[in-house]
């Protein structure tokens, strides 16, 4: 970011807006350019508790769900499994603070697998 005093300099010499809008857009523009050849560290994690609470039910969390009735094991993402808490939100809970791993339903046994996350570089 630029000083005061360089601020100070190009609002009093006679530019015009429309050369600073261009200036700044090309700032911009470089500054993406070189956050974007930083390519994102990801690792996957398999403990609850080191899940940060807002990504323990999104999209990118992945669950095992054993269904009893029909003796058969698929996977759902982590909204599915918010919504398979249905009431219990004593459940819902205890897994948003990472004391918590798996649940029951009436007919399946919910338990969280793994997430992606991205890590800072």
């Amino acid at each position: 970011m630029k000083n005061k005093d360089e601020i100070e300099q190009i609002l009093i010499s006679e530019t015009s807006i429309d050369d600073l809008i261009k200036r700044k857009i090309e700032e911009e523009f470089k500054t993406e350019l070189e956050n974007s050849k930083h390519t994102p560290v990801t690792r996957i994690e398999t403990d609850i508790s080191k899940v940060p609470a807002k990504l323990i039910f999104s999209k990118d969390a992945v669950y095992k769900v054993f269904n009893r009735n029909t003796k058969v094991q698929t996977y759902i993402n982590g909204i599915q499994a918010e919504a398979l808490t249905g009431m219990q939100t004593g459940v819902r809970e205890k897994m948003l603070k990472g004391k918590q791993s798996a649940f029951t339903t009436s007919d399946a046994y919910v338990k969280f697998e793994r997430i992606k996350l991205n890590v800072p570089a």
